[in-house]
């Protein structure tokens, strides 16, 4: 069988309702070029036995590799070290592909490959429908993330990595006890040596769940303190906005307290604005613990 150009890969974890659209989009693909990786970070539903059924189906390349669940970094981490196309990305277990996604995204990459780009990065679409931030500035045929947001760029993009450069960066740690690290500390460091060529076409359609990360950061700040301390100390290194430097050592800051961290001043790459910082941190740490306090009431049975 020819090599396929593409790796799509999905963390899956407790998502046997939702992961059934996602195999059906890649079963509707244009072209086949293509194939899937489904990492199972512990799934306690019937993950499994769906995806088995999938690959007897024979319809689509399929592989599975079942782990402990490490959160989803863990999972990158996981699917990183299986992947040997030259082209990956990763599609959510709750989210699926426009029907030619995978048709635009390997025709765009032949056309317009070099070494000196990580890779694509194309449009989010929402489920309920519209694109979700800002498309590409038509002038804008190449960037970074960070250059694109700090240009007002806005919302989540779906990025096409090269697998050999997302490879070439350190993995995601591993805290014990935490299941959180930002996805973007890879993405930060890629920023540094590469750009992404972009396209402005949607490559994913997101429908964010009411469990998923994105709705429930307060929480996430909580459970995961030293995952998002070790991210905000990588950001604090590669902005280039001042205001957004003392925005993250007040993160980095109420990430510290909240792990009780007391040697976060010394550890921290911007000691004097982390010095700064602290009164603000403290203030945010509050909020957040209040914030989660009150969700757990608001969760608990009448």
């Amino acid at each position: 069988m020819q090599k396929k150009t593409l790796t799509i890969f999905t963390p899956a974890y407790n998502r046997a309702h939702t992961i059934g659209r996602t195999y059906e989009s890649l079963c509707r693909q244009t072209s086949k070029d293509f194939c899937w990786l489904v990492v199972d970070d512990g799934s306690v539903d019937n993950t499994k036995e769906l995806v088995a059924k999938w690959i007897k189906e024979d319809k689509i390349p399929i592989r599975y590799i079942y782990q402990q669940n490490q959160g989803m970094h863990g999972a990158h981490n996981t699917a990183y070290r299986n992947i040997d196309t030259e082209l990956n990305t990763c599609i959510d277990s709750d989210d699926y592909m426009p029907d030619d996604a995978v048709e635009k995204i390997v025709s765009f990459w032949k056309k317009y490959r070099s070494e000196k780009y990580a890779g694509i990065v194309g449009l989010d679409k929402a489920h309920a429908g519209g694109i979700i931030g800002t498309e590409f500035p038509l002038e804008m045929t190449e960037t970074t993330l960070q250059g694109y947001y700090e240009q007002g760029g806005k919302g989540d993009k779906k990025i096409v990595y090269r697998t050999d450069v997302i490879c070439k960066y350190p993995e995601y740690p591993i805290f014990e006890g935490e299941k959180y690290v930002g996805l973007a500390y890879k993405y930060m460091l890629i920023d540094q040596d590469y750009t992404l060529l972009t396209i402005n076409e949607p490559l994913v359609i997101v429908d964010y769940q009411d469990d998923g990360s994105s709705i429930n950061m307060y929480r996430q700040y909580w459970n995961n303190p030293k995952g998002f301390a070790f991210f905000r100390k990588t950001e604090m290194q590669v902005t280039h906005s001042l205001k957004r430097r003392f925005i993250v050592c007040v993160h980095y800051v109420s990430s510290s307290i909240i792990s009780r961290n007391k040697r976060f001043i010394k550890e921290s790459p911007n000691k004097l604005m982390t010095v700064l910082a602290i009164p603000f941190g403290y203030l945010l740490y509050r909020m957040i613990k209040r914030k989660v306090a009150k969700n757990k009431k608001i969760q608990k049975p009448i």
